[in-house]
């Protein structure tokens, strides 16, 4: 009977094992996004963007200038 018992027990642990192991690799896989956050953009990048924005007439000249304007002066 303790055999069988022992045997339940090392199969028990193998699955809390595994099912750790296994929720790990979910997490770092991309299962956590909640938990991922972007570092905040430079200056020089906002810059970029806003440019690629205006090239690609998402926004116009004048709210360019105005993003840029406010953007420099942080």
């Amino acid at each position: 009977m303790t055999s069988n018992l022992c045997k339940g027990i090392g199969a028990l642990t193998a699955c809390v094992v595994l099912a750790t192991w296994l929720a790990g690799c979910s997490w770092s896989i991309g299962g956590g996004k909640e938990r991922v956050s972007a570092a905040p953009a430079t200056r020089g990048q906002e810059l970029i963007d806003l440019k690629k924005a205006r090239d690609q007439g998402a926004i116009t000249q004048e709210e360019y200038e105005n993003q840029k304007r406010q953007v420099l002066t942080r």
